[in-house]
Parts: structure tokens; sequence; C-alpha cells
């Protein structure tokens, strides 16, 4: 068993292995597993062994760099998506005494004191004035 087991750790020594990207492909898969046995549909079929293949291909690349690219990619679009309204929250409860704007035309952040009513907020950025109620 133990040669075995050194067997399998010097074939994979260069390899890039798992990952966050790896894992959520795992379960996708898994899904696509259960829902192809319970509608009996071909071309889950092919879904699955296509990512099973793909999957393979990024757990044995020797390529680091790229997988390693989409990954970060990956990650990206994740924090993109499943933590919209998280950032918001800390931010107001980490500033109590400053709000946080957008400015409309270049999109930088301006901060502002809380609880001086309707203001015209001047970007640094872009040099260009909105009103906002802070």
């Amino acid at each position: 068993m133990n040669q075995f087991r050194e067997k399998v750790m010097r074939f994979m020594q260069g390899r890039y292995g798992m990952d966050d990207m790896g894992r959520f492909l795992m379960i996708v898969i898994l899904v696509c597993m259960v829902l192809s046995v319970v509608f009996q549909s071909g071309t889950l079929n092919i879904l699955v062994v296509a990512g099973i293949v793909y999957e393979y291909y990024r757990m044995l690349s020797r390529n680091i760099a790229a997988r390693y690219e989409e990954n970060q990619k990956f990650l990206g679009l994740k924090s993109r998506l499943f933590s919209k309204g998280a950032p918001t929250f800390q931010r107001r409860a980490a500033d109590p005494v400053n709000r946080v704007f957008k400015c409309p035309t270049c999109g930088q952040k301006v901060r502002v004191p809380k609880g001086k009513g309707k203001i015209s907020i001047h970007c640094p950025k872009c040099n260009s004035d909105f009103v906002k109620r802070s």
C-alpha cells in the first residue's frame, strides 16, 4: 500500500491538482449525473463525460500558470455573483460617520459625511458635481 502511495505522489509531482474551480466543476458534474439518471437524457450523459474529461485534463495538467489563471477568473466571477449585498452592508456597519457614493460619470467612490441633508458632491477624479442626500 505504501509503494502505491509513493507512485501516485511521484506521478502527481509537477501537476496542477484540485482547486476551487475543480471543486465547483465536480459538483456540477454530480448534479448533471443525477439529472441524467432521473430524466434518462443522452445529452446530459455526454455533458457528464465531457465534464469529467475536462476535469481530469485540468487536474493532470502540467501548465500550472494557465490553470492558475483559469481559477483566478473563476474566483473573480464567483465573488461578483455571490457577494452582491455583503460589501454594502459591511461598509455601512464599518463607517457610521460617513457615506459612500459612486460618481455617475466615472464610477469613482466618494466619501461624504452623513446627516448633512442634500449636498453637492464634487468628484476628485473627473471634476463633475452631483447632488445626493447624505
